[in-house]
């Protein structure tokens, strides 16, 4: 948890000035703050842009859902992959790099991304009706709200929790690959279930993770404002991974 010292010392000895319990809490709260609404923000630009993609790239044709040529582009020839993987391409940048980043590059990148990421889900609404989207995505968000708040109140360690969770995360992944060619219904089933769990507690221990960090970078303004970034980062791919367990789950098909 939290080194802070009611003595007035700090994490980093004598390369910090003293700090009071007040001023630290504050800087927590802006910090972890900065992070919610980078995470909020690009979730909203996400949102514009797959339902702005989705409106370009579809139709009706004597009522029915109908693809543009923008649609067959980016759902049915093989640019699909370079929709789908790009956002991988971002997630690896912004994690390797973000050392060497500036605030304004990391920032930008973290921008792009968030766009990137809404081009590749626009399929969502192809897939599924925009109410029950929209009625995932608020449940998602009480999910995501409950468990977050979780994870920043708690006194308990949830560290152990978090070795356990990656490794679950590692074995969905596999399972997932493995039903790529099995196609079996059941355990897209499992996996969605299973996955909507993972994250949910992912989001708890993330959460808490965040708010231990805060100490390694209480007196560097540069640092806290880029950690917020990555941080928000984290947190965002938690939402958008429980969002889409829960969308599989829940979610009901166009052409149900």
């Amino acid at each position: 948890m939290s080194n802070f010292d009611g003595n007035g010392s700090t994490p980093w000895g004598a390369y910090a000035a003293p700090i009071d319990r007040a001023t630290y809490d504050q800087g927590l709260r802006t910090y972890m703050l900065g992070i919610y609404n980078h995470m909020t923000l690009a979730l909203g630009i996400s949102g514009l842009v797959a339902w702005g993609t989705f409106m370009a790239a579809t139709h009706e044709v004597n009522g029915k859902l109908a693809l543009t040529p923008l649609g067959q582009a980016l759902y049915m020839s093989p640019l699909k992959w370079l929709v789908m993987l790009a956002p991988l391409a971002f997630v690896f940048v912004l994690s390797f790099r973000f050392e060497r980043m500036s605030y304004a590059s990391l920032l930008g990148t973290f921008w792009a991304f968030a766009a990137t990421m809404g081009l590749s889900m626009s399929s969502i609404f192809v897939i599924y009706q925009l109410g029950s989207v929209v009625q995932v995505f608020a449940i998602t968000a009480l999910m995501f709200a409950g468990t977050s708040l979780y994870g920043y109140t708690t006194k308990r360690s949830l560290s152990a929790m978090g070795g356990f969770l990656v490794m679950g995360l590692i074995g969905l992944m596999i399972a997932s690959l493995v039903n790529i060619f099995m196609q079996s219904s059941a355990m897209q089933f499992a996996i969605s279930a299973i996955g909507v769990v993972i994250f949910a507690g992912l989001t708890a221990w993330d959460t808490q993770r965040l708010k231990e960090e805060y100490d390694a970078v209480a007196y560097d303004q540069t640092l806290i404002s880029k950690w917020s970034v990555m941080g928000a980062l984290t947190l965002y791919l938690d939402f958008v991974n429980m969002f889409q367990f829960l969308l599989s789950l829940m979610g009901n098909r166009n052409n149900d």
